[in-house]
């Protein structure tokens, strides 16, 4: 049965929003900001949510609160957003990368046990478009080294792995809500973790580390990461709809698959068995027989009506790293081809049928 589409903000976040208005709790106070950071934290299986203001933030305080030492070494893969990386450097911590598994795109294990030294204190996955990493086997290796595990679940809410959820399995997680993403708050983000000192210490560097006992002395520098009561009440609204919005997910992917399953150039997103894909956005990679890449891919698409995205870039291809020494002549075949081959098709929550025909038919034309 195909999902109704319907607007991405219903009745529930209009009544939730305007009670916070009527009641004059708009800031960073209120009883939504709790509900949420609890309802959210609940469904992940974690202990404790800290709410922020955007996903970005919610890496920065994530690393913050693990108080490393100038020079310790965070793994990640080199596909993904550069807030990832961002947030490592802005901790005086050292980005380490590796490749994606070329299946999944996400993480590949075998080369994070490669890159471990005795400065690495941390490895962070990124459960990528929606297809988790192999956190099992992640934390095996994590707890045999004696590191600690910081989930980039930004895009996959929902997501499971062995029946558990992402977000609930590493010691921290990260979580954005931007406008994109399966629930929203229209900017914002959280922090989960099941460490009660974690969570103390999270909740202080997102306040400008405010002390309890005496609000205006400071003996840390913190931030004014906030999210507010508003965000919060369309966030605990769009929860309740969560499962509406994965289902709605999955049933895209697997229309744009029946459709797209003909074009033997083109490498479609997967989901490995124990695996729940919530298909944030649907993507496609070229093979190497069809002779354009991505960017005139994405030219020749919108020439038909149909607008596309590019995949990320490699961190290790970044000139702002470079300026700072950073993973130079380091190459990594899996990120790079998923950069120059790779977009992402309309994925949006209201995608009708008939658009998703419009989007395949489209395609089929370009690379007939």
């Amino acid at each position: 049965m195909i999902p109704v589409s319907e607007p991405l903000l219903t009745g529930a976040e209009a009544k939730y929003v305007a009670d916070c208005v009527q009641t004059g709790w708009v800031s960073s106070e209120g009883k939504y900001l709790a509900a949420f950071e609890q309802a959210w934290a609940k469904y992940c299986g974690a202990e404790h949510g800290i709410a922020v203001s955007n996903g970005t933030t919610a890496l920065q305080i994530a690393v913050a609160a693990l108080n490393l030492e100038p020079g310790s070494e965070i793994i990640l893969p080199s596909f993904t957003i550069i807030s990832c990386s961002l947030a490592i450097i802005e901790a005086g911590c050292i980005p380490v990368l590796v490749d994606v598994d070329p299946e999944t795109w996400a993480l590949d294990l075998d080369q994070v046990e490669a890159k471990i030294t005795s400065r690495t204190r941390a490895i962070m996955p990124v459960h990528m478009f929606g297809h988790p990493v192999d956190m099992p086997r992640l934390m095996k290796i994590a707890r045999k080294h004696n590191l600690s595990v910081i989930e980039d679940a930004a895009e996959a809410h929902g997501a499971e792995v062995d029946g558990r959820k992402v977000g609930g399995i590493g010691d921290l997680s990260t979580f954005s809500f931007y406008a994109n993403k399966i629930i929203t708050t229209g900017e914002g983000g959280m922090v989960l973790t099941s460490d009660d000192e974690l969570a103390k210490r999270l909740r202080s560097l997102r306040n400008l580390c405010f002390k309890p006992e005496r609000r205006f002395f400071h003996t840390e520098l913190g931030h004014n990461y906030r999210l507010t009561n508003l965000q919060a009440a369309i966030g605990l609204a769009q929860l309740e709809r969560i499962e509406d919005h994965v289902a709605k997910k999955r049933w895209m992917a697997a229309t744009y698959a029946e459709r797209l399953a003909d074009l033997k150039q083109l490498r479609l997103p997967i989901e490995l068995p124990g695996y729940k894909n919530v298909y944030w956005m649907y993507c496609l990679i070229l093979s190497d027989d069809v002779p354009f890449d991505a960017v005139e891919f994405a030219r020749r698409l919108a020439q038909a009506g149909v607008q596309t995205r590019p995949l990320f870039l490699g961190m290790h291809e970044q000139p702002v790293f470079h300026e700072r020494g950073l993973h130079l002549n380091e190459r990594y075949p899996v990120t790079e081809r998923l950069a120059r081959r790779g977009l992402y098709l309309p994925s949006g929550l209201t995608l009708t049928i008939d658009q998703i025909d419009a989007v395949s038919k489209a395609v089929h034309t370009v690379l007939s």
